[in-house]
């Protein structure tokens, strides 16, 4: 190979070790979790390596990541709040995302071009600029996706949890335990099945601590978590508190409502099903089992039907 392509080489093996590393980094939000444990008064975190790749990824691609960054009015801004939704609290994590989605819009085309140019049959023209284009679009449109995929299945979590923390949360105010109480024994009894809602009730726990008013503090679990059944938690939580209504009492209506609400998707999830099934059975399967079928009796009217009738 010629020393443009070794280059072309170099620079893609350079391109897909940096689009790694702050993938990795952004999927690893654990120093968060383990400094709010500390926060606590758990023990303290033995090594944030997951924020030291990000901070390695955010230095490397500073430069070209102010090419997609929105240069005012980010704190505001609608990917912001997904970052928040998405759980990763890292200041630094916008200048990652961002540098690493120009990365890959810039370093994809070219590494296209590169495993191309080393093959035998390259396209040219308008098929090549097609090429690169759709590495382009993936590039970009990419890290947008898994900060989707990252949002969804946190909320899927955070919802599937929420009914049994309720009910917990009932059990421990009608033993006698506060709001605030009672919060912090759900969250240490959600740790294994929900760390993501066990880490937004610490929070919210520690923003109680800090004097922050519990009205608001519950308005802040609905905006990080964006998941609408707590939203109306919220809202419940609050006119129980302004009528003097028993908390337990709507806790456990709510409970109930929101299992109800759970297992209507679960049956609407079942019944799309068969929609669903409907491309693959059409496109896929019934293809092949015609073949099986009709496949003998074509191959007999080909050798002995058609001589025949062209013999007549």
């Amino acid at each position: 190979m010629s020393a443009m392509q070794w280059m072309m080489l170099g620079l893609v093996f350079i391109v897909v070790v940096t689009a790694v590393l702050g993938v990795g980094a952004l999927l690893r939000p654990d120093p968060a979790r383990q400094r709010l444990r500390a926060l606590e008064g758990g023990s303290a975190a033995k090594g944030p390596s997951g924020e030291r790749f990000l901070q390695v990824v955010a230095d490397l691609t500073r430069p070209i990541g102010k090419l997609s960054m929105p240069e005012e009015g980010f704190e505001k801004s609608s990917i912001r709040l997904r970052f928040v939704h998405a759980g990763i609290r890292s200041p630094i994590a916008a200048s990652a995302f961002f540098g690493l989605k120009t990365l890959l819009t810039l370093g994809l085309p070219l590494a296209g071009f590169a495993a191309l140019s080393t093959g035998g049959d390259m396209p040219r023209g308008a098929a090549l600029m097609l090429v690169l284009l759709v590495l382009a679009c993936v590039g970009y449109y990419g890290p947008n996706l898994v900060l989707g995929h990252l949002v969804t299945a946190r909320q899927r979590e955070i919802f599937e949890a929420f009914p049994d923390a309720l009910d917990l949360m009932t059990v421990c105010m009608e033993a006698g335990l506060g709001t605030e109480a009672a919060m912090m024994r759900v969250a240490d009894d959600l740790q294994l099945k929900s760390p993501a809602l066990a880490d937004e009730l610490r929070l919210v726990n520690l923003e109680l601590r800090a004097g922050a008013d519990r009205e608001r503090a519950l308005r802040n679990l609905a905006i990080r978590t964006g998941v609408e059944e707590v939203d109306g938690f919220v809202t419940m939580i609050s006119q129980a508190e302004r009528f003097g209504t028993s908390i337990a009492a709507s806790l456990r209506i709510h409970a109930e409502m929101l299992r109800t609400r759970r297992r209507q998707r679960a049956e609407e999830a079942a019944a799309k099903i068969a929609l669903k099934l409907l491309f693959p059975l059409i496109f896929c399967i019934f293809p092949s089992l015609m073949v099986v079928l009709m496949g003998p009796a074509m191959i007999q009217i080909y050798r002995v039907l058609l001589p025949t009738m062209a013999g007549g």
